[in-house]
């Protein structure tokens, strides 16, 4: 490993340890020509398949391309970070799982919807109208209804969709 401060070759591992999630470990190194100390975490690589575009194209599956789907859907909604890491995992297990060497954009999507529905409603709504690219507030309306049917809100945990007075109108 290079000293990022002076670029020497050799630098020793000083101290090690298990991050708490258990998922990497912490090196404490030390440059042996200018002293400086640093640190570097090693983790498992683990092979994900390849992502068939709409279109065609085949890319690497890119972590940070589904961590911006959570943060983008999740925006100012009362969803931990721990939850999202916990979707994180739980779709890029299941990819890992699936044995595919490459998995179509849209499995990818759904994956990404499912985790959503269980997080927040408000944001699995925000995900579905880009992703499903509604044409219409008639077929965005029946999503909404979709998932009321499907999930009915849990007292205290999510906000309901639509406010009463819209919840009225249509008993009215």
């Amino acid at each position: 490993m290079h000293c990022p401060f002076c670029q020497h070759d050799d630098t020793r591992v000083i101290d090690s340890r298990v991050s708490d999630d258990g998922a990497s470990i912490r090196r404490r190194r030390e440059c042996a020509a200018c002293g400086e100390r640093f640190n570097t975490f090693e983790t498992a690589e683990i092979k994900l398949p390849n992502v068939v575009k709409n279109d065609g194209r085949r890319e690497p599956f890119d972590e940070r391309k589904l961590r911006t789907s959570f943060e983008l859907a999740l925006h100012k909604r009362p969803v931990s970070s721990d939850a999202i890491d916990a979707a994180m995992r739980a779709i890029i297990d299941d990819l890992r799982k699936s044995g595919e060497r490459e998995v179509p954009s849209r499995q990818v999507g759904e994956l990404v919807m499912r985790a959503l529905k269980k997080l927040d409603q408000v944001a699995f709504v925000r995900f579905a109208s880009v992703y499903r690219s509604f044409e219409d507030v008639q077929a965005f309306r029946e999503e909404i209804e979709r998932l009321e049917r499907d999930l009915p809100v849990i007292e205290g945990l999510q906000l309901p969709l639509l406010g009463e007075a819209v919840a009225s109108k249509k008993r009215g």
